[in-house]
């Protein structure tokens, strides 16, 4: 099961500001209730995260390793993330991006891209499930953002 994700929302603070706390990964990974046990392998590079979830009768926990695969300072991040949770025999691929339009000194459009792909048990019992939690899941993200990224 593959799905895309985009979505729009504004900050109340300049890009340089609101860059600045993008990468801040300890704070953005907050953002994500989902996500935990966020460790640094290279600064700004590589990642290693534990994803924990339940998807109806499944605990899915997958451990995720997460590479910056573009940085285009203050304009454009895009992370890679891939992982397994091999007791459920399922693997996790997530594309994000997010790019950042400066609207005035102190308003920042910022949009979210980018698809993720479930495969296996999970995804053949739960893909309903998946798509609306998924789909929470970024709305939740964003709003927080929002709010965080705020001057």
């Amino acid at each position: 099961m593959r799905e895309s994700v985009e979505r729009e929302f504004a900050a109340a603070a300049g890009r340089a500001a609101v860059w600045e706390r993008l990468m801040e990964v300890p704070t953005v990974a907050s953002w994500l209730p989902i996500l935990h046990s966020v460790t640094e392998v290279e600064p700004l590079a590589r990642y290693e995260a534990v994803l924990e979830d339940r998807v109806g009768p499944f605990a899915l926990r997958a451990d995720l390793g997460i590479e910056v695969v573009t940085m285009d300072e203050p304009v454009e991040v895009a992370v890679r993330a891939r992982g397994e949770d091999r007791q459920v025999r399922s693997r996790i691929m997530i594309d994000a991006a997010v790019r950042l339009h400066e609207e005035g000194p102190a308003r920042t459009r910022i949009r979210l891209s980018g698809s993720y792909e479930i495969t296996g048990r999970v995804a053949t019992l739960g893909a309903g499930v998946i798509r609306s939690k998924a789909a929470k899941l970024v709305d939740a993200f964003c709003a927080q953002a929002a709010e965080a990224l705020a001057g």
